[in-house]
């Protein structure tokens, strides 16, 4: 087990779950992730196209949302049911990008593409959708983050008109904020969000390299991160956030390929970068199968390139278990990370 300590908070890498697969226990480019009742994890696989012979005849492939049981033990992680398909009918998907759950557990998935906001209960029935393109109140240019309040109030990151918008979960607009540029409140190309205990609202400002935190009617209030780049408290196009009940952010750094920690107070407490030493569950299952594939893991020098992180896209706080869920997007796997308290001994630290 790898621990990295800093300023008091402790982190037990716990391990990897999943593997790159269409379906089942596996991942296509997992962009967005929720924590639902019990075990229950919720993943939005992107997919990607595949030509099927000639160019212009492509299939895409993976793209749903897969419904997982991922117990605090490793290994015991099972699915529950893969939902919705491509295409752009009733309750299917072309670009799914963020997800979040109501009071209810029914699942909410934004659409990059087809510009709405698709429904399900939690078993994957879908059950509305509603959403138009353009750039006036209650319309869509490329929604992505979503996030869901204790009222269920939703608040949706409209990426490409630059702002956050705000609805009831039936879709009634209710306001918005935000507008192209650089200054405290405006956004370039926001990406991910999330919504705090005392509902606050963060979001990820990927174009900028920072994060913004307002009050839930859209007043800014501070903002994470120290501009580009890629030291310590630095960003680099940042796709999501998350926090945690005692006020830690989490910033998937996505293009530094890094998860970074911050304090309430916006100081940088420490770097996760992935620690994924042992292959995950399916993942051993599917290596077994591959004799040749073994022959050449074994004459890899060093593998520690595949422990880490390959631009990490989604973050969750998992509050009943405390532990932190990373979607290692490129490498189809989520990476799990338990917040320690009371840790005496460490085997790493950074």
């Amino acid at each position: 087990m790898l621990t990295t300590i800093a300023a008091g908070r402790v982190f037990d890498f716990s391990h990897a779950v999943g593997r790159g697969a269409i379906s089942g226990l596996g991942f296509r480019l997992a962009v967005a992730l929720a924590a639902g009742e019990g075990d229950t994890i919720y993943a939005v696989n992107r997919g990607w196209e595949q030509v099927q012979n000639v160019p212009w005849n492509k299939t895409q492939l993976g793209t749903r949302i897969g419904k997982l049981t991922i117990p605090p033990a490793p290994g015991d992680e099972d699915v529950v049911c893969d939902f919705s398909k491509p295409g752009d009918g009733p309750g299917e998907l072309i670009w799914p990008a963020g997800i979040a759950l109501d009071s209810e557990e029914n699942v909410y998935v934004t659409d990059e593409w087809l510009n709405r906001v698709s429904i399900f209960d939690k078993d994957g029935n879908y059950l509305r959708h509603w959403g138009v393109v353009g750039s006036g109140d209650g319309e869509f240019n490329g929604p992505s983050g979503i996030a869901i309040d204790q009222q269920d109030i939703l608040y949706i990151v409209d990426s490409r008109n630059h702002r956050i918008q705000k609805f009831t979960k039936d879709g009634e607009f209710l306001s918005q904020w935000g507008s192209l540029g650089s200054a405290a409140g405006q956004f370039n190309s926001p990406w991910g969000l999330t919504v705090d205990q005392e509902g606050s609202v963060y979001v990820a400002d990927h174009k900028n390299h920072r994060v913004q935190k307002f009050t839930p009617d859209g007043e800014f209030i501070m903002q994470f991160g120290r501009g580009y780049g890629s030291g310590k408290g630095q960003l680099n196009r940042p796709t999501d956030v998350a926090v945690d009940p005692e006020g830690d952010v989490y910033v998937c750094d996505w293009a530094n390929h890094r998860v970074q920690v911050f304090g309430l107070d916006g100081k940088f407490v420490t770097s996760l970068i992935g620690d994924a030493q042992e292959l995950s569950k399916s993942a051993q299952l599917s290596l077994a199968a591959s004799p040749d594939a073994m022959k050449r893991r074994r004459e890899v020098r060093s593998l520690e390139r595949e422990w880490r992180f390959s631009y990490p896209t989604a973050v969750v706080f998992d509050e009943k278990h405390g532990r932190v869920i990373v979607s290692d997007t490129q490498r189809n796997r989520l990476q799990i990370y338990n917040k320690v308290k009371n840790y005496t001994t460490a085997a790493r630290t950074i």
